[in-house]
């Protein structure tokens, strides 16, 4: 299987090429079934438009056609990150401060490895989190092996679509 950091040091500056900023990149999979998941949000809106996703692929498809770093064949898959989107960068975990969220560590921290409730910021290398159960905790960035943030009416509300054209419009009888 590629290494992720080969393979960030090879998408990374492509995508920053574009005008975006990376958010993830995964590649998981067994057998013959491999997807390489590329998440990645225009720094303005935090968001992605289908057609964002499509010149992202198209240039990374030719980017990683040429190199070719991963030995197995696997799909290319690039999305926006969504609202209940990731926390990979620690600028995430500043930028998405009062929300709520679920982090999830690779040591015990504060007696804990699970942890879910309110972001409140960054300080140093450390997440400042109120949890629902242990109340305030710093966890250390290091140590954050997997965290996204809990959808809720006030992260829709902070989360605005780029646009609405085209949704559907629903007529009420009365």
């Amino acid at each position: 299987m590629a290494d992720i950091a080969v393979l960030t040091a090879l998408i990374e500056p492509e995508v920053k090429a574009l005008g975006f900023d990376l958010v993830r990149i995964k590649l998981f999979g067994s057998g013959d079934e491999y997807t390489l998941q590329i998440m990645a949000e225009d720094p303005k809106t935090k968001q992605l438009v289908i057609e964002d996703c499509a010149a992202i692929s198209r240039r990374l498809s030719d980017v990683m056609d040429e190199v070719d770093p991963i030995e197995e064949a696997y799909r290319l898959e690039v999305s926006s990150p969504g609202i209940d989107r990731p926390l990979t960068r620690l600028r995430d975990f500043l930028e998405w401060a009062g929300h709520e969220a679920k982090i999830s560590a690779t040591e015990v921290v504060e007696g804990r490895k699970s942890f879910r409730g309110m972001l409140k910021g960054v300080e140093g290398e450390d997440i400042l989190f109120t949890d629902a159960k242990v109340g305030d905790v710093a966890i250390p960035f290091a140590l954050v092996s997997d965290a996204k943030l809990v959808l809720t009416d006030a992260l829709i509300s902070a989360t605005m679509p780029l646009s609405s054209d085209g949704a559907d419009e629903f007529e009420t009888e009365e």
